[in-house]
């Protein structure tokens, strides 16, 4: 692998999208610098780095979000300096973000029309083209649904969709597997390698090795703002790849980390268990919810959680994990059923209450639930603590934000400074600032984690999974909530998993259940 490999006679032609030099600079820190790509028809071109490395500001450069600060871009053989969003969809290029661009309160039908037509809304007519395209691309939605009422999944599919129906040139999709389940994930993929074979060109912003291998044509690899690799083999040179992207040696990544990342065959790492006497933390009792529509969505929930134990809760998106994780924060009533924590009663309880007693709670919509964007990285760090550095009435900001460079540095996350606004990190540096947030808590005693490493690089994985292998070494019960069964079979001491609220089965976390496993969360019991 080299930056400069030579190429075939077919790439020879003007590419479709040709970025040099180019520099985008957010006050002192440049977030781009140099960086120079070429995107052609008919190919697939991944990139990748780690967070932070500025994957995201290089979508946002190419669809108009940001204008960039130096160099040149040509699109289709002319000069392009999008004037923003409106103007490059205009042009043919179509972006899915890695946070979602969604109203609420709309349904999917208006959420896709929304900026696409004047007048009277023909709805019916879109329904249809958003069932033949969901069809076509195994990307099923209820087009009448609210988006409130969807999951994390199936928002995402809306944006997929929703970019999908407006027929690109120029397909960018920044991290969008990241939230989808392996079969979804699949259709994706498929769906890339269609669009560019119908000789479109195609963006992913992937961390996962194993789409690389799957789909990339060509990968540009991400460091520190600059390009550091490129690849016209991306199968061949998975190695070579990650070694660029992390500066460091693959043998070393942690072997979870490897495994999820497509590196090497899934085997269970597992851990030490705190003690030999089961001492169980959280207890779950027949807990049950019901929808504003009265359709129940989780059904006699009933789970006990043991000290130093990881417990996996397995499932396809929609399933109830998501109304599970909210009742345990204290962000939804269950209908029936009852919660305690050692021999504290929690239903009903409060966030605040839940995690004055020694709950951890790392939610799956962490821009909805989990920090304030307008706030600053250190009182996100510190937002259910900061009592801590309050004196009569004013906030210690030097040492709120010396406690906090602390933290950023064990949980490796990358920005200015403490002082930084939240909303100014990379998705994974916010996760992993709402990770060590909660990981941190002086009373933890059970951690509750929806999709902890979603959006995250090969090295925040693997930090990740140390971070939680140690606090069940320290007696820490974890409830690891994932639509990543490769992840559950690494990590988990045993998976339960959920259909249509219900649970179907358990087992324990062993690579050779993972068939049945994939049977239970396709409704088949065992």
């Amino acid at each position: 692998m080299s930056t400069s490999l030579p190429r075939s006679v077919d790439a020879v032609a003007e590419p479709l999208l040709s970025l040099s030099q180019v520099t985008k600079r957010f006050g002192n820190f440049a977030a781009l610098s140099e960086v120079s790509l070429d995107l052609r028809d008919g190919e697939v071109h991944c990139i990748l780095g780690e967070n932070g490395a500025g994957k995201s500001t290089l979508c946002n450069v190419i669809f108009g979000v940001h204008r960039p600060d130096g160099g040149v871009m040509r699109y289709r053989g002319a000069p392009f300096d999008p004037a923003g969003p409106a103007d490059a969809l205009g042009q043919g290029i179509a972006m899915v973000h890695q946070h979602f661009s969604l109203v609420g309160d709309l349904s999917v039908v208006d959420n896709v029309l929304l900026g696409r037509e004047r007048g009277i809304l023909n709805r019916k007519e879109c329904a249809r083209q958003l069932e033949r395209i969901a069809a076509e691309y195994g990307l099923p939605l209820d087009p009448f649904a609210k988006i409130e009422e969807l999951s994390v999944g199936e928002r995402q599919r809306v944006e997929i969709v929703k970019c999908l129906i407006r027929n690109p040139r120029l397909f960018v999709l920044d991290e969008p597997t990241a939230v989808l389940l392996p079969d979804e994930i699949a259709a994706l993929l498929d769906v890339c390698r269609r669009v560019a074979a119908s000789g479109r060109a195609v963006v992913l912003v992937t961390h996962k090795l194993a789409e690389i291998k799957k789909v990339a044509d060509r990968v540009t690899v991400l460091r520190g703002g600059r390009t550091v690799a490129t690849s016209d083999d991306p199968a061949g040179d998975i190695g070579a790849l990650v070694r660029a992207m992390i500066q460091g040696n693959v043998e070393a990544l942690d072997s979870s980390a490897a495994s999820i990342l497509g590196l090497e065959p899934v085997t269970h790492v597992g851990h030490e268990p705190a003690a030999k006497t089961r001492i169980e933390v959280l207890q779950i009792d027949g807990l049950s919810v019901k929808d504003s529509q009265g359709v129940t969505r989780l059904d006699n929930f009933t789970l006990t959680v043991d000290r130093g134990e990881i417990v996996g809760v397995a499932g396809v998106e929609g399933n109830g994990q998501s109304e599970l994780t909210a009742v345990l924060s204290g962000m939804m009533e269950a209908t029936e059923g009852r919660i305690h924590l050692g021999e504290i009663d929690l239903t009903r309880r409060s966030p605040k209450e839940i995690t004055a007693a020694g709950v951890g709670i790392v939610p799956e919509d962490r821009h909805a639930v989990g920090c304030v964007l307008g706030m600053s990285l250190a009182e996100n760090i510190y937002l259910n603590r900061l009592d801590e550095f309050t004196r009569f009435g004013f906030l210690n900001r030097t040492a709120l934000e010396r406690e906090a460079t602390s933290l950023m540095q064990r949980f490796d996350v990358r920005a200015r400074g403490p002082a930084a606004l939240f909303s100014s990190l990379s998705g994974g540096n916010q996760q992993k600032a709402v990770l060590a947030r909660e990981m941190t808590l002086p009373n933890l005693s059970c951690l509750v984690a929806a999709q902890p490493t979603r959006g995250l690089d090969v090295g925040a994985v693997a930090a990740v999974y140390g971070h939680i292998r140690d606090a069940c070494k320290r007696g820490i019960a974890v409830l690891l909530v994932s639509s990543e069964l490769d992840e559950l079979l690494t990590v988990a001491d045993r998976i339960v998993v959920l259909y249509r609220g219900r649970v179907m089965g358990s087992c324990p976390a062993d690579p050779k259940r993972k068939e049945a496993i994939g049977a239970m969360m396709a409704g088949q019991p065992q």
